[in-house]
């Protein structure tokens, strides 16, 4: 009798488990299952998908600044990832610093960052530089001028706000939703939440 119920078990499972197994993608395992087709489902989650709709321009002078934007946003995402990485990382170290610490750390912070970092943003472009701000800006919802003042003191972010001036950034307006359709269009296409 005993052989009987374990045969039993033994073939519902394999009819239960039949077309059913893992497969390893990348190095991950992902559950797999064989429908009644014979086709092969791989079930796998993932995580946020932003879908856009086609956009449409009202000239092919848009459509180039379009063009024009996404590529130069492509290339400073990484940056404005690592720049909101480490503000949220520095803001969770120094939460309960007191001033003298705090500074002395962003200090040093300052001093590390700028040897990995300077060579790469000297050669960003006026509009690569304002997109990464914009960027920046718009996941952080601060302004720059006020993560300036905040971080590196009220005279500090004048200055960068009187240098961005004659390039035609306004950093203590931070980024308002819809003053560019354009850059909106662009930022709304790029996920940067950390």
């Amino acid at each position: 009798m005993r052989r009987v119920i374990f045969l039993f078990s033994f073939i519902l499972l394999s009819f239960y488990c039949w077309g059913q197994g893992t497969v390893q993608i990348n190095g991950k395992y992902y559950p797999y299952t064989i429908d009644d087709c014979g086709d092969t489902l791989i079930l796998a989650t993932f995580s946020d998908i932003p879908i856009t709709s086609l956009k449409i321009f009202n000239s092919k002078e848009d459509r180039r600044r379009y063009d024009k934007y996404r590529e130069y946003a492509a290339k400073v995402y990484p940056y404005a990832v690592e720049a909101i990485r480490v503000f949220r990382k520095m803001e969770e170290e120094t939460a309960d610093f007191k001033k003298g610490k705090r500074k002395k750390y962003i200090r040093q912070l300052k001093k590390d960052l700028k040897d990995e970092f300077s060579d790469p943003m000297k050669k960003l472009t006026k509009t690569q530089g304002k997109i990464l701000i914009k960027m920046i800006e718009r996941e952080l919802d601060t302004p720059l001028y006020d993560l300036l003042k905040d971080l590196r003191g009220g005279l500090n972010a004048s200055y960068w706000n009187f240098i961005g001036s004659l390039y035609g950034h306004k950093l203590k307006e931070g980024y308002l939703e819809g003053e560019d359709p354009i850059m909106d269009a662009v930022l709304n296409d790029m996920n940067l939440v950390y």
